[in-house]
């Protein structure tokens, strides 16, 4: 065989390779599947690929409401809210309260008490719960205090009871990152493994966005957003972690000119008043990282950062107010797939 032909076989073969190197990296790759709906008083979006093209719309619809029946405080029906009103304790039927709740007295323990899904009481009276409310006196906040704390809260595999008969639960602080993992967790056991999953600001970045051929891209709100005019200081590339954002920007009330920020502080009852303005923490699952976000918003930026340094598994960037303007601290985790906006 002469060089000439052995030239022409080579160049056909290298033709041959660039074609299917490009086919696998472009041709083959599957569109996205995009879902979304309305939960827990919030919506969510949902992105994945899937070979099979399947579209799962109405099996999370359908699980979504019974995680609705068991966290849902908004829900008079909801296992949470019976518990609430019950004197003792209940009998749990339904497979998603004990989870949270498995995770809730992980981050107690960790973050000495500075997540405690006990602040419902306090939560109802500073009116950030269900009913609209008055502002609290000092004498009544001292009588809630008495009933809050986890302590007073006990469960096993398929109930759950309290010490006091006043105390009650309230998992605004964990419940959507929970529902994120749900979702998450249903996906995966389809044999999805690349998606997207975001509930209420919180989700889930798995594999990667085959579309791209890189991380998922999250964009973290910057506190000095309205609501009416968002955007981002920074964005982060994720993949295999969750996310979630804490900050009292939108949720807040104002009485005679004062904000009071709809994050309690579970040892003073009253509402955090720290110079942090909002955590995005990343962790394994988004139920633990959405309750170190509200953890963090108690302890403050400076408490954070202690504690972030003695918790391997979780990172953060922290947004917070400093008498010359606008600080930012983030953990050496993710410092290389950070962008901050200048």
């Amino acid at each position: 065989m002469n060089n000439r032909v052995k030239n022409a076989i080579y160049s056909m073969v290298l033709l041959t390779v660039v074609i299917v190197v490009w086919w696998a990296r472009h041709g083959s790759r599957p569109e996205p599947i995009q879902i979304e709906g309305e939960t827990m008083a919030t919506t969510y979006h949902v992105t994945y690929f899937d070979e099979k093209n399947r579209n799962f719309k109405k099996s999370i619809d359908s699980i979504l409401i019974l995680v609705n029946k068991s966290i849902n405080t908004y829900d008079p029906s909801s296992e949470i809210s019976i518990f609430n009103l019950a004197t003792s304790g209940i009998r749990v039927d339904l497979p998603y309260l004990l989870p949270p709740l498995q995770s809730a007295a992980e981050v107690v323990e960790a973050s000495g008490g500075a997540f405690d899904p006990t602040v419902m009481p306090l939560v109802n009276a500073w009116g950030f719960g269900p009913a609209v409310r008055d502002m609290p006196d000092s004498t009544e906040i001292d009588s809630l205090l008495s009933f809050v704390g986890f302590e007073k809260v006990q469960f096993s595999s398929d109930s759950i009871w309290k010490i006091d008969a006043r105390t009650q639960l309230d998992f605004g602080g964990i419940g959507q990152g929970y529902g994120a993992d749900v979702i998450a967790d249903f996906l995966r056991a389809k044999g999805i493994i690349n998606m997207f999953v975001e509930l209420g600001g919180e989700g889930m970045a798995i594999g990667m966005n085959i579309k791209t051929g890189k991380p998922w891209s999250i964009g973290i709100l910057d506190p000095r957003s309205t609501y009416e005019n968002q955007f981002f200081n920074a964005y982060i590339h994720l993949s295999d972690r969750s996310f979630t954002t804490s900050g009292n920007y939108f949720n807040y009330r104002e009485v005679d000119g004062q904000k009071f920020s709809h994050t309690i502080d579970p040892e003073t009852g009253y509402p955090a008043n720290k110079a942090i303005l909002s955590a995005s923490v990343f962790a394994s699952d988004c139920a633990t990282a959405d309750a170190w976000g509200t953890a963090f918003m108690v302890m403050g930026h400076e408490q954070a950062i202690r504690v972030l340094q003695s918790q391997p598994g979780l990172d953060a960037f922290l947004v917070y107010s400093t008498p010359g303007g606008i600080a930012t601290f983030a953990t050496p985790g993710i410092s290389d797939n950070l962008e901050i906006n200048p």
